[in-house]
């Protein structure tokens, strides 16, 4: 019984921190193929290739529940010029006010950025 004690609160912390290391993956993984997804559709846009880039970025976010997303995109205009997709990702970090009660660790997020170039196309 003593070991249960001992065991279970070291086990459910861990669990814990792979659950909120999976959700950061996940969101970084996806922020970095809506980033892809968004420099493509913008190069090869004619007109208004940066939002066009931001509006299929964003298309590909809705869809994701995990996590919160700034798009930015900038570039384009010209036939070789470079579509630049930036997106800011952050997921809660839930283990970090479980760490306080052991004395370590703050309440913060998991922060990220995926960047995407790629160069318009132009016929």
């Amino acid at each position: 019984m003593a070991e249960s004690a001992i065991t279970l609160p070291v086990v459910v912390l861990l669990t814990f921190a792979m659950v909120n290391l999976a959700m950061a993956w996940y969101a970084a993984v996806a922020a970095s193929n809506a980033a892809n997804y968004g420099a493509r559709v913008g190069s090869v846009s004619q007109v208004n290739p940066a939002a066009n880039a931001v509006a299929a970025t964003q298309g590909r976010l809705d869809a994701i529940s995990v996590g919160t997303y700034a798009i930015s995109a900038n570039g384009g205009g010209y036939r070789g010029a470079q579509v630049n997709v930036v997106v800011d990702w952050a997921v809660p970090n839930y283990i970090g006010s479980l760490i306080t009660y052991i004395g370590g660790g703050d309440q913060m997020n998991f922060e990220g950025t995926a960047l995407s170039t790629f160069r318009q196309e132009g016929w």
